[in-house]
């Protein structure tokens, strides 16, 4: 089928299967979730994203459902329209009910859903969160899309590249208590701390990974920061959304924009000079490597402890880590020179 994400060439093939994938799979979502399946043998996963409608966790989704149909498992997806905490709980107590084999959640709050989750456990139901994680407490693996401090270091590389290393720049976030976004943003800031001390970072704002929500909030740096040299956004939604604003403003080629976003979403915006670079790892390989993670921890093929070890499919063997941690590989850049290769 697919992937790995260290070389740009086999990023290709991720592409070009993501896209066939995605238009396969273009409706059917909606707060009910959608649900397909492989032959009988497989586990049974629902997936339950931060939020429905957002193209990240729309590319999550096509590699789940992927991994699914090979193992022969069953994939549905299910999660409410708003990044918030409260809203998934519902649906974790629902899946639970349903006596799925196993959960894979992109946490809003690691402590808010900790509960429900707990509960889901105690009804052996696996539970495996991606992409932004709970308390270790809450949940038997955590699939992290890579290293924390390489995400960071990429973001921060690539600002003060753009920017000569110096002058005010902003970060543009998800929602306040995101952990994956608090977690890079901690060792974002560390790093300019230690290693670039011309760069000041003026102001954390949060989007809530809604496109108006950043748009606004990208127009309002603008204005309160007439100074401002550049905005980092570590979250796909918000990048876009500040890259939008920036493509019809005065502030086009004068502001660098850089952080996390999906190529199909960022295209038009490096094309036209709005943004030179930015960065993200593959989403449908973090969603195919999370299905097939619940798969082997359904089947008892590893329970989720440090040094274990199982297939993913076409990515390959993996080892789970400290804290049951899985780290799907490195940050990739995106720019002129490479983003018409991609389509997800």
């Amino acid at each position: 089928m697919l992937f790995k994400n260290k070389k740009a060439g086999a990023f290709v093939a991720v592409a070009t299967a993501a896209a066939l994938l995605l238009t396969g799979c273009a409706g059917g979502n909606s707060d009910a979730g959608g649900e397909s399946g492989g032959s009988e043998g497989g586990a049974s996963i629902t997936f339950l994203p931060k939020n429905l409608g957002n193209p990240y966790f729309d590319a999550s989704r096509t590699g789940g459902q992927a991994a699914a149909a090979e193992f022969g498992g069953e994939f549905n997806e299910v999660g409410p329209t708003e990044a918030t905490p409260d809203a998934q709980v519902s649906f974790i107590n629902t899946a639970t009910q349903q006596g799925v084999d196993a959960i894979a959640v992109a946490a809003n709050d690691p402590q808010a859903i900790c509960d429900a989750l707990n509960e889901a456990r105690d009804n052996d139901v696996k539970v495996i969160t991606f992409d932004s994680d709970t308390n270790p407490e809450c949940r038997d693996m955590f699939i992290n899309q890579a290293d924390a401090a390489g995400i960071a270091k990429a973001q921060v590389d690539m600002i003060a590249e753009q920017i000569g290393d110096e002058g005010q720049i902003a970060i543009l976030s998800a929602a306040a208590n995101a952990t994956n976004q608090n977690t890079w943003i901690d060792l974002m800031l560390e790093d300019i701390e230690a290693n670039h001390p011309n760069i000041e970072v003026v102001e954390t704002v949060y989007g809530d990974d809604d496109d108006q929500t950043s748009f606004d909030k990208t127009a309002a740096l603008l204005q309160t920061y007439p100074e401002l040299k550049g905005i980092v956004s570590p979250t796909t939604v918000g990048i876009a959304a500040a890259a939008r604003y920036l493509s019809t403003s005065d502030a086009k080629g004068e502001i660098a924009l850089t952080g996390l976003g999906s190529p199909g979403q960022m295209r038009e915006y490096i094309e036209d000079g709005t943004v030179t670079e930015f960065a993200l790892w593959n989403p449908e390989e973090l969603g195919y490597l999370t299905a097939y993670a619940a798969n082997a921890l359904v089947a008892g093929e590893i329970t989720g402890a440090e040094g274990d070890t199982f297939e993913a499919g076409d990515l390959g063997s993996y080892t789970v880590g400290a804290d049951s941690t899985v780290v799907l590989g490195e940050p990739y850049r995106f720019n002129a020179e490479n983003i018409a290769e991609f389509d997800f």
